[in-house]
């Protein structure tokens, strides 16, 4: 095969698998928080965290995504080919809020968490100022989140 075939077919299987990434659902998981029920889409591999919320262009409301990682550690966000106004709460492994953050659509700015997290909380934005919910609040039903991997 040569090399215009080989990257041709390169490509064509770099295109399949992230349209097929993109169609897989995934898992659900109902959260609270300070008495709000949420309903989040748990992003618990390397390829789902990537994708996140990417090319979404309406996030219903009380729904979200979760971002798991295997341990806490700094993270950091950015919105690239997110077209969702976005607000992130990055939550310790206690389940704690550790920092919230406003995230403006299509940007590189990084936002990072003000301590170390294991998990991140992707919501449209305004939801948690809307509720009252800020850093210290705990977040409940975590412990039912898929392992990340």
């Amino acid at each position: 095969m040569n090399s215009t075939k080989r990257l041709l077919a390169i490509l064509i299987l770099a295109f399949c698998s992230a349209h097929a990434l993109a169609d897989q659902a995934l898992p659900e998981l109902v959260l609270e928080i300070k008495g709000h029920k949420l309903t989040a889409e748990v992003a618990a591999t390397d390829a789902q965290r990537m994708q996140g919320l990417m090319h979404r262009r309406m996030l219903p409301e009380n729904r979200g995504m979760l971002f798991a990682f295997s341990y806490s550690a700094p993270q950091s966000f950015w919105m690239m080919n997110t077209y969702i106004p976005l607000s992130i709460a990055f939550i310790d492994e206690n389940g704690a809020i550790v920092s919230i953050a406003d995230m403006k659509p299509l940007t590189t700015d990084s936002h990072g968490s003000a301590k170390p997290a294991k998990y991140a909380l992707e919501m449209n934005q305004g939801w948690f100022a809307k509720r009252g919910i800020k850093a210290g609040a705990k977040v409940e039903g975590l412990k039912n989140a898929p392992p990340a991997q």
